[in-house]
């Protein structure tokens, strides 16, 4: 694996130099853009809007508009808004991992110590574990500042990526029904329904199925194959006129069969 980034952690006085590794890989199947008519592949180039000609990679710089003209960045002056930032993890402070709500997780990275900050890693990685404590750090990556909190997973300290609160929408802004105090029957029984799917959680126990059934269709297409049956369409089957109740107890009562089978 090629390195992300590479800089240190800033860890009160310390600094552990280390490499970010992406820890996710995509498991959806490549899949190539072609002109239906002749099946040749679609490219998408880099042109300049004036003359219509592509550009090089090495002649495309980034720029601002700014009062109608564009101001030219470069590397030198994304450093020089935050130095410190463009090549240092630094941690803010720790907090417990549960105070920090899901829905601000974004992408987890792997960290990889040089040599010379093994024996620091270390110590910050078994810190954490025993402390039961995650690090709330910022770091700049591609010329963005990120935030991100720094936990240990097995063997590695794992960085991942947190939304500040400014990129959270509000769901005020949705159409939601209002949320209810008393216990309804049907709420009773919906959670009678969740109390018995109820499982330890096995990440092992889910695959990817979409992409292996698509990659099966791939497969059969290629000698000639055709599918027999209709795409199915999946029934709808709480409208307004449905019974909750009973849909609920038939559920419970499916699971039972599946249990029994």
């Amino acid at each position: 694996m090629r390195p992300l980034w590479t800089g240190a952690i800033s860890f009160g006085l310390i600094n552990i130099p280390v490499k970010i590794f992406s820890a996710t890989k995509d498991s959806a199947l490549d899949l190539d853009m072609l002109d239906e008519r002749d099946g040749a592949n679609i490219r998408f180039k880099r042109v300049n809007e004036k003359t219509g000609r592509e550009v090089a990679n090495e002649h495309i710089v980034k720029g601002y508009l700014y009062n109608n003209d564009y101001v030219i960045l470069d590397e030198e002056d994304f450093e020089a808004a935050d130095a410190k930032k463009t090549k240092t993890i630094e941690i803010l402070n720790f907090t417990k991992e549960e105070e920090i709500d899901s829905i601000y997780y974004e992408q987890p990275y792997y960290l990889e110590p040089d040599r010379s900050g093994a024996k620091a890693y270390t110590i910050l990685r078994d810190a954490l574990a025993e402390s039961e404590k995650v690090g709330v750090t910022t770091f700049v990556m591609r010329n963005k500042e990120a935030l991100a909190i720094l936990r240990p997973y097995k063997k590695v300290i794992l960085l991942n990526r947190i939304r500040f609160e400014e990129e959270i929408r509000d769901p005020n802004e949705l159409m939601l029904p209002t949320l209810t105090k008393a216990k309804s029957k049907e709420e009773q029984m919906a959670i009678k329904l969740i109390d018995q799917l109820t499982e330890k959680f096995n990440i092992k126990a889910y695959k990817d199925t979409y992409s292996n059934k698509l990659l099966k269709i791939i497969h059969e297409k290629a000698k000639g194959k055709r599918r027999q049956k209709a795409v199915p369409k999946p029934k709808i089957v709480h409208s307004k006129s449905d019974d909750l109740m009973a849909i609920l107890k038939a559920s419970l009562g499916e699971k039972r069969k599946k249990k029994a089978a």
